[in-house]
């Protein structure tokens, strides 16, 4: 990948994160949950990540193949989903 594209995708990261984080700031202290949404599309968890949050992130046969991450922006695989896939496209040849 050339090196202004990763420059951009940084740029682009740091960006969203520092939204989200200002999000939260401007939020009443009483009413923060430190996970939403910037823009109405892009998912963040700041809360100290679980057990049982990593798995349902990580491994739900039954999610979408990608899911708001389990700690921080953005979206992890869902490792679960895509065996899932891969187990039912392999049954079918």
């Amino acid at each position: 990948m050339p090196r202004r594209h990763r420059k951009l995708i940084a740029t682009v990261a740091v960006a969203v994160t520092a939204a989200a984080v200002v999000k939260e700031l401007r939020t009443p202290r009483d009413r923060r949950t430190w996970h939403g949404k910037v823009a109405g599309a892009v998912p963040y968890d700041f809360r100290m990540p679980t057990r049982r949050r990593i798995r349902d992130r990580w491994w739900n046969p039954g999610g979408p193949v990608l899911s708001p991450r389990a700690f921080g922006v953005g979206w992890d695989p869902n490792f679960g989903r895509i065996a899932s896939e891969a187990r039912r496209a392999v049954s079918h040849l």
